[in-house]
């Protein structure tokens, strides 16, 4: 028997699945909102989850990572009203086991569920040897980074190519050399080509090598790329730019493992992995003509995407912990702690150039507050604090409305009293936001500095920037 946990806010269907599962010997426990769904999948065992998109309180894809991430590890199988080929995309990738239609759901549930049980079943027999994975430089536990830690320790245990995915700055070579020093090849070389930068007259030189005197300069036999990854790994970073005329070239490498130095007549061999990064949509590219399909096929055997910073905020704090301790350790210094408002603009910043520009960040940072033993909000660069600043604002670029003081009961709050109140309080925030700055208060506040000065004296209210700022 298997516990099953049915999350759906039509009691016709919620009836129908009971009534079903009960009838092929599970038990079932129905709910029919997501926030009471997470509450019984965190504090049940549940073994299979039947989860409906459209819900009042939410969609359910989007809460589909969390119900996976629940102790029990529980097999999700989506359950929608309507066929949507977009959502069928995104629950699988999400990692639900199955995609189902509630107009077929009776004549298809039972199938679905058998093989779903039965792989949980087969999992749960395999004897799970524990894994210390080498990440000294990935850092961070969020469930994004966690979910790619999971497909690096799969990739690392098999010997197929890996296409790394995701934007400018998430760290791909750093995924790659992880999965490189996680494998059996970690004791040969781990050769990295960029092909972004390769020089165009020289590239196929520098892969395949060439022989002395097949060019003019060519005074010696040079050893390309492929070769010094002989047993180890080459990684192509950025291989979207890779030259259209290098690509079936590289393809029949990749096919025989066996290529011609230039100006050699002589074959020679290469036993590497193949690891591939891009920022690029190859699919586009292909559709462009400028990426052969073949090609594509070929490297993404098996593929991890990359999320970016602002996917993972909660790892931010950790992020420039690290960056601050390398830095410190480099410049042989004691490291620097963080003020509140310091990590408060990092996590509310959506870093476009992301883990790299983060580290960036915290570099200047660190060059600013030299002799500081503490790192503030104003040490970072100028475009995170005026960010910062812009996000304090609402959409009408005013400070947000502070709150009232609750009335005691006993006493009437009048109005001019509570006009009052907020004037005040609203000074304060645009205080804060303007970091005591006048020029920057008044233009937040759109009065001029005389105004404001009046309105500091009416409710005593010192300002510690002195009038001639």
């Amino acid at each position: 028997m298997s516990d099953i946990l049915i999350i759906d806010d039509d009691p016709g269907i919620l009836n129908l699945l009971t009534l079903f599962l009960e009838h092929n010997g599970h038990a079932s426990t129905a709910v029919n909102n997501l926030m009471d769904g997470l509450h019984e999948a965190t504090t049940g065992n549940y073994d299979v989850i039947l989860l409906d998109v459209n819900m009042p309180d939410g969609n359910g894809l989007d809460f589909l990572p969390q119900f996976r991430a629940v102790s029990s590890a529980p097999e999700i199988l989506i359950m929608t009203g309507s066929g949507d080929q977009d959502g069928a995309e995104k629950a699988i990738k999400s990692g639900a086991w199955s995609y189902v239609e509630k107009t077929h759901i009776t004549r298809e549930l039972g199938l679905h569920l058998s093989r779903a049980l039965q792989y949980r079943t087969e999992k749960g027999r395999v004897e799970q040897v524990p894994v210390a994975l080498k990440r000294k430089h990935i850092v961070g536990n969020s469930p994004a980074i966690s979910h790619c830690l999971d497909q690096l320790a799969m990739a690392a245990s098999s010997d197929v190519g890996v296409l790394l995915t995701g934007e400018t700055g998430t760290g791909k070579e750093v995924f790659a050399r992880a999965i490189h020093e996680n494998s059996w090849r970690a004791p040969k070389n781990f050769i990295v080509v960029d092909c972004a930068s390769l020089p165009e007259n020289l590239i196929e030189s520098t892969l395949f090598g060439h022989a002395k005197g097949a060019f003019t300069g060519a005074d010696q036999a040079i050893t390309g790329l492929i070769k010094l990854a002989d047993g180890g790994t080459l990684f192509l970073d950025e291989v979207g730019e890779l030259p259209l005329q290098l690509q079936k070239s590289f393809l029949r490498v990749l096919q025989e493992r066996r290529f011609r130095p230039v100006g050699s007549n002589t074959e020679i061999s290469s036993d590497f992995r193949l690891i591939a990064a891009t920022n690029r949509n190859l699919e586009e590219r292909i559709a462009e003509g400028k990426f052969r399909e073949d090609l594509f096929f070929r490297i993404q055997a098996f593929s991890i995407h990359l999320p970016p910073l602002r996917k993972r905020r909660e790892d931010i704090k950790e992020l420039a912990a690290h960056a601050m301790c390398a830095i410190c350790e480099r410049h042989d210094q004691e490291s620097k702690g963080f003020g509140p408002d310091f990590l408060t603009t990092l996590t509310t910043y959506d870093w476009p150039g992301n883990v790299r520009e983060l580290f960036q960040a915290i570099e200047r940072a660190y060059a600013t507050a030299f002799r500081s033993p503490t790192l503030f909000a104003t040490h970072l660069p100028e475009k995170l604090r005026i960010h910062q600043a812009r996000s304090a604002l609402d959409k009408k670029g005013q400070p947000k409305t502070p709150s009232l003081p609750s009335p005691d009961g006993q006493k009437q709050l009048l109005l001019q009293e509570a006009k009052d109140a907020f004037e005040k309080e609203y000074l304060y925030q645009v205080l804060a936001v303007s970091q005591g700055n006048i020029s920057a208060a008044c233009q937040l506040a759109g009065v001029s500095r005389t105004h404001f000065y009046r309105l500091l004296a009416k409710h005593a209210i010192a300002s510690t920037e002195s009038s001639q700022d």
